[in-house]
């Protein structure tokens, strides 16, 4: 059974990319361009990794973090964030609200698959 990833993303190239390359390796993956419907649809997915854009907009990708791991069914599931929102400080606070891992945007492609490898074994 292939390992499930839900991506949060509100830029179709980014999200179009990100997806075609996960199914390519064999993943199972469901795009969101609204950040407001990813907490239902995580649940109803039930992904093995979530790849979160943090500037979304509507709701903070920060905020979604913090949102799911106050969530019993959410807070298991791993949380890869990936963004152009990379100043100083960013990256300490993307990863104290709860995510796993974190990539600076633009990311080379074999980059973002050592990030998600690295967090889904």
């Amino acid at each position: 059974m292939p390992q499930k990833i839900m991506i949060v993303e509100d830029n179709e190239l980014n999200l179009k990319l990100f997806t075609d390359l996960l199914r390519a390796h064999k993943y199972n993956v469901e795009g969101i361009k609204d950040g407001r419907l990813a907490l239902e649809q995580a649940k109803m997915f039930q992904p093995d990794l979530i790849i979160m854009d943090i500037q979304l907009p509507h709701v903070s990708g920060l905020d979604l973090i913090a949102a799911m791991q106050k969530d019993n069914v959410l807070k298991p599931i791993p949380i890869l964030a990936v963004t152009a929102y990379a100043a100083k400080g960013d990256e300490e606070k993307i990863m104290a609200a709860g995510a796993r891992g974190y990539l600076s945007k633009p990311v080379p492609v074999a980059k973002f698959l050592e990030g998600v490898k690295a967090i889904l074994g």
